[in-house]
């Protein structure tokens, strides 16, 4: 009696194609015994198990991993907060430039005129300056104890030295507040990390151009709200 053949239809999934091929093969009686005793055997699955996320109770970073994993839509709530913290870091940069030069002029710190000029530079500058000095360190506050703090802080920071500077009475008052403004005032970076941390990745993209949108509106409208309110 002659031996029966067997033929084998075996579908694999080529990675590199990226598409299903099939192979055929011509088996005897015998190999088809050790392929099915093979085939018995494999108790392993073919895929991998998916392995569950560990999420820690203490841990601020796993509760919005968390949620972020609850609820996959766009988080409106946060970008919303993301788009008025980043316009409150970017109004007081350019909402003093429309009166700095009648506030000069009111504190009587220049002898001439021509330098009045000189002596607003140093108030505009003072800002920034104080923001070059601590904005390394507010960033590595934000990475060890969270990017909520540092944001309080640094919107209470506007909110009391942006005050003060308005109601300056003398230069050197005037320059100060504004120093003590910009190195309390940590928002840029905490603000765009936590933009990336609030959202699932499909929506990074999103949240980042929220805070670079909202930043060239505070830049905008920072002049304007300064020369309506000096008038």
């Amino acid at each position: 009696m002659e031996d029966t053949l067997v033929v084998l239809l075996l579908t694999t999934w080529n990675p590199k194609q990226r598409r299903a091929v099939e192979s055929t093969f011509i088996l005897s009686p015998n190999e088809k015994d050790k392929v099915h005793t093979v085939m018995e055997d494999q108790s392993s699955p073919l895929l991998p198990p998916i392995e569950e996320a560990v999420y820690h109770s203490n841990c601020p970073g796993c509760k919005q991993d968390r949620r972020n994993r609850i609820h996959p839509g766009i988080p409106y709530r946060e970008f919303f907060f993301i788009w008025i913290v980043a316009l409150c870091s970017a109004l007081p940069i350019s909402s003093l430039y429309p009166f700095l030069y009648f506030m000069i002029d009111d504190l009587h710190i220049a002898r001439k005129v021509e330098d009045i000029g000189f002596y607003a530079g140093f108030v505009g500058s003072a800002f920034m300056l104080g923001r070059a000095f601590t904005s390394l360190f507010w960033g590595m506050v934000a990475d060890n104890y969270g990017r909520k703090p540092v944001i309080m802080i640094s919107i209470f920071a506007v909110i009391v030295f942006n005050t003060l500077f308005g109601l300056s009475t003398s230069y050197w008052m005037a320059i100060t507040t504004r120093a003590l403004l910009g190195c309390l005032s940590g928002l840029l970076g905490p603000i765009q990390a936590y933009a990336s941390e609030v959202r699932r990745k499909e929506y990074q993209a999103l949240g980042l151009s929220i805070v670079d949108t909202s930043r060239a509106m505070g830049l905008i409208f920072g002049p304007a709200i300064g020369g309506f309110s000096h008038r």
